[in-house]
């Protein structure tokens, strides 16, 4: 991600007088304190015995550059320090830069070389090596950036896909080419990478939380703006207002169907089980006639087998005394 920021803000975080760290940052080991330390008293010696050769009536003014001379120690890291920033200033179009960790890798680098001489009297060369870090950040647009710094024991925190912030700064209005990257800020971690701090850390965490509340209510604002449009399309889907639109004669008119409807499968249910009724006792009665009619039939199949089984009745002749007639004539 890469937003443009205003030439105000742009001096707000490159100052054009040295800060504090960077002012540290110049006033060094002791060794350069001593070679300032020279180069002031060589300045302030030089100044003197121009006064006493050349005798010149500018006893004031000599006396004032003898004493910013002889005081270099004191102001040099300042000097140093406003100088670097002004080579940042010069640029016209500045970007904050966020974007997250690629890389990480540790190399060693000549930092200075001294001659000395050993026991048997050779001159050896000794390098003086200095372990740097070198962070590799980039975006998903395919912009990446390579800075080297001093390796310190905080380094150890650093992770590969880490967020990671800082200023560049180009001469084309749309940042199209970047010439120039400022020290690394993690901020998940609230580390600082830098081989030199050209940044006003302060400030610059207060412009990277505006930034990124920017970003985030912006969002929120599309999704507050969008509810009550999406809101009341789904109120106009779900409620037909046609319905409500309709005159009275047209909801008379559905009540009439309906009633119409209801009456109409009234009528032919009312019509339908009469007949069914009548079906139904139809083929009772037909199945209560049936059994009557085959019953008969059935008992005098019955009575007839049963006589055959029954043996043959003898034939006796009658007994005419025991027969009785009112008619005694007859015997």
């Amino acid at each position: 991600m890469l937003v443009p920021l205003t030439r105000e803000k742009f001096e707000q975080l490159i100052p054009l007088i040295a800060t504090g760290l960077q002012y540290k940052h110049y006033w060094g080991k002791f060794s350069n304190f001593l070679q300032r330390l020279l180069i002031s008293v060589i300045i302030a010696s030089v100044i003197l015995l121009i006064e006493v050769i050349l005798r010149l009536p500018i006893g004031p003014v000599v006396f004032f550059f003898g004493l910013v001379g002889a005081l270099y120690w004191l102001w040099g890291p300042v000097l140093w320090a406003s100088l670097r920033n002004w080579k940042c200033r010069r640029y016209k179009y500045a970007g904050f830069f966020r974007g997250r960790v690629l890389d990480w890798w540790i190399t060693e680098e000549l930092v200075g070389t001294q001659e000395t001489v050993n026991n048997k009297g050779d001159l050896v060369i000794v390098e003086n090596r200095e372990k740097r870090i070198n962070l590799e950040v980039g975006d998903e647009s395919g912009f990446t950036a390579l800075l080297k710094a001093p390796l310190q024991n905080s380094h150890k925190i650093i992770n590969r896909g880490q967020v990671a912030e800082m200023l560049v700064f180009s001469s084309s209005p749309d940042l199209s080419r970047i010439e120039e990257i400022t020290d690394i800020y993690i901020p998940n971690r609230n580390l600082w990478v830098s081989d030199y701090p050209f940044l006003r850390q302060d400030y610059f965490k207060e412009v990277s939380r505006r930034i990124y509340d920017d970003r985030e209510e912006r969002p929120r604002n599309r999704r507050r703006s969008r509810q009550p449009r999406e809101r009341q399309r789904e109120i106009d889907g779900y409620y037909d207002y046609e319905e409500f639109e309709r005159s009275p004669r047209e909801e008379r008119r559905e009540i009439d169907r309906y009633y119409e409807d209801e009456v109409e499968q009234y009528e032919r249910s009312s019509r339908e089980r009469p007949r069914e009724t009548d079906r139904y006792y139809e083929d009772e009665v037909e199945q209560y006639e049936r059994p009557s009619r085959e019953r008969p039939r059935e008992t005098d199949r019955y009575y007839e087998d049963e006589k055959r089984k029954l043996p043959p009745l003898e034939n006796k002749p009658r007994n005419p005394r025991k027969r009785r007639n009112n008619n005694e004539d007859d015997w």
